[in-house]
């Protein structure tokens, strides 16, 4: 089994800034593996954000939304199994329940953004930016 904790979320003005934290953790766990972060807004789909890879040594590569590029970086801590999302610049549209993801299966394809590219997934964590 691979468990997947978010915590950072909260209540944030406009152009305010924000970090979230994925911790991976359960037996199931096994190196390397993809790591991305998704939210959802009420009454939407499930929208991918960032992508990042990584070997299992020491090459990462990351991928974008168009909407996030600029303003989000996603990172990790391969010795921590943990990955982080800074958010800066945030806007009210923003507002959502940010979830992290994993993929054992591909983990150096940057380009695999569809929620069904990744097997295990947080519970979320809500985010809320108010004008």
């Amino acid at each position: 089994q691979v468990q997947l904790v978010e915590t950072g979320g909260g209540l944030v003005q406009t152009g305010g800034s924000l970090r979230l934290t994925c911790i991976a953790s359960g037996r199931g766990l096994r190196t390397p593996f993809a790591m991305g972060w998704f939210r959802q807004a009420p009454g939407k789909d499930r929208e991918f954000l960032a992508r990042i890879n990584w070997d299992g040594e020491s090459a990462e590569s990351t991928f974008y939304a168009d909407s996030v590029k600029g303003r989000f970086t996603i990172s990790r801590d391969n010795l921590k199994m943990t990955v982080y999302l800074q958010m800066n610049s945030l806007k009210p549209e923003d507002t959502a329940i940010y979830s992290c993801a994993a993929d054992f299966l591909r983990p150096v394809m940057a380009t695999l953004i569809a929620p069904s590219d990744f097997q295990h997934w947080g519970q979320g964590t809500q985010v809320i930016v108010s004008s």
